[in-house]
């Protein structure tokens, strides 16, 4: 038997530079896309950035940018261009036409991830749904072979019918699958109301910030960690003992800038896990040149589900990745992210913060003792409202142990 290698998918990245959107913010935006296609499975071959003061509202980009783009697909033979915002149905079959391959948006591309990533029914049925929503206001692209009917006199009742047809079959899809999650939200509800009185603490964080490496560490569990986006989809929970205080640890999905609507409706019954949490252990990559950008999307995405007041514990994570350029003496320039050594960062944000934080490697198992005892701490908080006739279990010189 012949074996053959699989086919590899080439791409092209296309951006704007905007009034609210800069150079460098555009160029870190299309390395973030570039991961999400090498997530994908795609190879990219090559970044387009134009600076617009908004995007064409027939084609995104400009038609000097859109030939440009074409005579470089058709030299290069590549397969696919993918868009860093979402395009409109309208843009979508316009550059379509103009660059006759396959025209992806940032938001396909994270569905595409999600429903690659998607294990359980529960995580796969809120990606189908997701993509039902996205879907369905785009039908029409679907449908470019009828194009000659539909501008032809007399015939275009077939095509529209047909479209119709569809727009029918996937809003009763939508409406199936809404009905299959609410059965399963009152299933999860119901498993967190067994779980008792535990606290709850939930992992929040960007994508690929270490979550799920943190949530091996601690609760010494064996849940899924590798150095893609989007590597943990499903909510896992282990019950852990620090010290001789149990409680419940929850690792969850990762967020990102630009997370569609659809993704965030859909995964309600996973994100209700942040929403029913205690604490908040906020993991952050302390490694990362727009880390400070990727808390504000965090917070951003808490506060829209409505779980941005929760007590929550800042952790700055792959310090043994940080890098710092020292500045000279002579050097009068301002201070960047870039010459900010860890002790400058880490004082300034434990002075700005009103809330614990510590600068750990989950993976160097650096800190971990220290972050071991503020979790303790701050779960006993909660612990001893409702538990008030345990107050034998905390022990100042307890020595801290975690299990599984």
């Amino acid at each position: 038997m012949i074996e053959t290698s699989p086919i590899i998918e080439t791409a092209v990245l296309v951006g704007l530079i905007t009034p609210e959107q800069d150079e460098n913010q555009a160029k870190e935006y299309l390395e973030e896309l570039e991961f999400l296609a090498d997530t994908a499975g795609a190879v990219v071959k090559k970044h387009f950035l134009q600076r617009l003061d908004m995007p064409n509202h027939s084609t995104f980009v400009g038609s000097g940018k859109l030939e440009e783009i074409a005579e470089y697909i058709k030299a290069n033979d590549v397969d696919t261009v993918i868009f860093d915002d979402d395009l409109t149905p309208s843009q979508l079959r316009n550059i379509e036409k103009a660059l006759e391959c396959k025209i992806l948006d940032r938001t396909f591309l994270i569905l595409d991830i999600f429903a690659k990533r998607a294990q359980t029914a529960h995580a796969k049925t809120q990606v189908q749904l997701a993509q039902y929503q996205y879907m369905l206001p785009r039908l029409t692209r679907l449908w470019t072979h009828l194009e000659r009917q539909r501008g032809g006199i007399g015939m275009r009742g077939p095509g529209e019918s047909q479209i119709e047809t569809d727009r029918r079959i996937i809003l009763d899809k939508i409406a199936l699958l809404k009905e299959q999650l609410i059965k399963i939200d009152k299933q999860k509800a119901t498993q967190r109301k067994n779980r008792g009185k535990l606290v709850r603490v939930a992992l929040v964080g960007y994508t690929n910030v270490g979550k799920s490496t943190m949530m091996n560490l601690l609760s010494k569990s064996d849940v899924f960690a590798e150095n893609k986006l989007f590597a943990t989809l499903d909510t896992t929970v282990r019950k852990m003992v620090v010290g001789n205080l149990p409680f419940l640890l929850a690792d969850t999905v990762g967020f990102i800038r630009k997370l569609p609507h659809g993704l965030v409706e859909s995964f309600k019954s996973t994100l209700d896990e942040v929403r029913e949490s205690d604490i908040l252990m906020h993991i952050v990559d302390i490694s990362h040149p727009g880390f400070e950008e990727q808390i504000e999307v965090v917070n951003r995405t808490l506060n829209e589900i409505k779980a941005g007041d929760k007590p929550t514990i800042y952790v700055f994570n792959k310090i043994d990745a940080f890098t710092y350029v020292e500045k000279h003496e002579d050097d009068l320039s301002p201070k960047t992210r870039k010459n900010i050594s860890l002790e400058e960062w880490e004082s300034s944000w434990m002075g700005k913060n009103n809330t614990p934080s510590l600068f750990v490697s989950a993976l160097k198992k650096l800190h971990i003792e220290e972050l071991k005892k503020t979790l303790y701490e701050e779960v006993k908080k909660i612990h001893v409202t409702r538990f008030p006739y345990n107050d034998f279990l905390y022990d100042a010189n307890w020595i801290i142990k975690s299990d599984a």
